[in-house]
């Protein structure tokens, strides 16, 4: 009897490179054994949703997609994001509702933004309270990278500012510090889900003190390819200034993020602080920033003690008063920072209080600038670093500052402005971070820019380097602004170098 041994490694190389799963670590050469190291592969496929916009008929958005120009070969590939299909709840009732959401189903197939060619970014506009969530695929060329950033202006109303969202990919589990159920506030969590089948969440509040009592957080539904926005104040009864929203799947995956608004400070996108982990950076407080409070939550069954850094432009120091911070296990915690940076950009750095008593954690910041009638609210989620390769869609001629934080030893990055999508061709910039610092730059600009253009950072040498992008769009006396961080893209995948054994055995 004849059989063939295929090696199981080998399998695992073809689906690292078409589902994106990767891991940082250095290719290509052979390790002290005389193995071969991983090598990196560009992914085949990319997903990203957009959620629904806003609720207001005054908001005007534009959505931006990109991929990097790599230079890699391989298909041409498709990039398009399509409206989601919409549930019932969203058509209404009766003949009428059932013809608007034949309709609305029909509109769904067709892409909202598609991208033709790496390298140069692919715009789109809508209007209004009803523009739909987006789902979206890319595949081929288009795939590695591929980022979409959706800009929304509200000039007026309790949802006014600009809202600024780079869209996410769909997962099982998130952690949004920074929400509110306070009176004042209307924090909505959107759930899409981009698959043909439901997917079933589940939404837990944590406050101050603990666990937020909730009945209606568990077991909802979210439908194939369909949108469900959740106002977070009717899953409880209890009032909290500091909320952290944590949800998971029971079955399926969805794209989460908050739409968070407040009377007094306008409103604002909240994505998904990264993995709870015991050392956290919170790159791209604004210069002149009114308002400045970091959200901290600890999931898990011990308590955490860290110590706050502000990085600024020559060195870290201590908030004063603010030195150390004590979060409880399943508790959130908020600290007041007040105008942290005092003039100077900087980022939050976060660490534990004792070496080798990593408690992990959650964090985000709620930045407020202006004051009186005249503030704007931003928020920074607590991010990983820009690893090989991360990418900002949806800057335009002005108005656009890219923060790079060095939290450990000194790094550098090579910041591409891409070419514009109405012309333009792109420029390249090489910046070194000190160690400890944060820089704050306005990009250089593609020459003979027409229309919005991406930012890509990578690293070129030295330590980790985190980064933001703050949008700013002054209107009436309102100093609006937006905060996008970038994290790795995961553009390209680490697969295991293996050989297929094809050797024949006789039993």
């Amino acid at each position: 009897m004849k059989s063939t041994n295929l090696s199981l490694i080998a399998g695992t190389v073809a689906l690292a490179a078409v589902t994106g799963f990767a891991a940082l670590s250095a290719p290509g050469d052979a390790d002290a054994t005389g193995a071969k190291a991983a090598a990196r592969l560009p992914v085949e496929r990319s997903s990203l949703l957009c959620p629904a916009p806003g609720l207001s008929e005054l908001a005007e958005t534009t959505y931006t997609s990109f991929t990097p120009a790599s230079g890699v070969g391989g298909e041409a590939g498709t990039a398009e994001l399509k409206p989601s299909v919409p549930t019932t709840a969203d058509a209404g009732d009766g003949t009428t509702a059932k013809k608007d959401t034949k309709k609305k189903a029909a509109d769904s197939d067709k892409p909202v933004v598609s991208l033709k060619e790496p390298g140069k970014p692919a715009t789109a506009d809508a209007s209004g309270s009803d523009a739909p969530a987006l789902v979206g695929t890319a595949t081929g060329k288009l795939a590695p990278g591929w980022t979409t950033q959706q800009t929304t202006t509200v000039s007026t109303g309790a949802t006014r500012g600009l809202l600024g969202v780079s869209c996410t990919g769909p997962d099982t589990d998130f952690w949004f510090p920074a929400a509110s159920t306070a009176k004042s506030s209307e924090d909505y969590v959107h759930l899409t889900n981009p698959d043909d089948t439901a997917a079933v969440a589940d939404i837990e509040l944590y406050g101050p003190d603990g666990s937020l009592k909730s009945d209606v957080g568990e077991g909802i539904t979210v439908p194939a390819r369909s949108s469900v926005p959740v106002l977070i104040s009717t899953l409880t009864s209890e009032v909290a200034d500091d909320v952290t929203i944590h949800v998971t799947t029971r079955t399926g995956r969805v794209g989460a993020v908050v739409r968070a608004a407040d009377d007094a400070t306008g409103s604002d996108w909240l994505t998904a602080s990264v993995d709870p982990t015991g050392t956290l950076v919170l790159p791209g407080i604004p210069a002149d920033a009114t308002s400045v409070r970091l959200v901290v939550f600890a999931p898990g069954e011990e308590d955490a003690d860290l110590k706050l850094k502000l990085l600024g432009k020559t060195g870290a120091i201590s908030p004063a008063g603010h030195e150390d911070l004590h979060v409880k296990s399943n508790m959130t915690a908020g600290v007041d920072l007040k105008d942290i940076t005092r003039g100077e950009a900087g980022s939050l750095l976060l660490t534990p209080a004792q070496s080798g008593q990593a408690t992990p954690v959650v964090a985000a910041l709620r930045v407020v600038r202006g004051t009186g009638d005249k503030q704007e609210v931003a928020y920074i989620p607590a991010t990983g670093p820009v690893g090989a390769q991360a990418t900002v869609a949806g800057n335009r001629a002005k108005g656009s500052i890219l923060s790079l934080t060095a939290p450990g030893a000194t790094g550098t990055v090579k910041v591409t402005a891409s070419a514009g999508s109405g012309g333009g061709e792109r420029t390249v910039k090489t910046y070194t971070v000190k160690g400890g610092t944060t820089l704050a730059v306005t990009p250089q600009v593609p020459a003979g820019l027409k229309g919005s253009y991406a930012l890509t950072v990578e690293t070129e040498s030295g330590g980790p380097v985190h980064a933001a992008r703050t949008l700013t769009l002054p209107q009436d006396g309102i100093p609006m602004f937006t905060v996008q961080t970038l994290p790795d893209d995961g553009g390209t995948v680490e697969v295991p170098a293996a050989e297929q054994d094809l050797s024949v055995l006789d039993d």
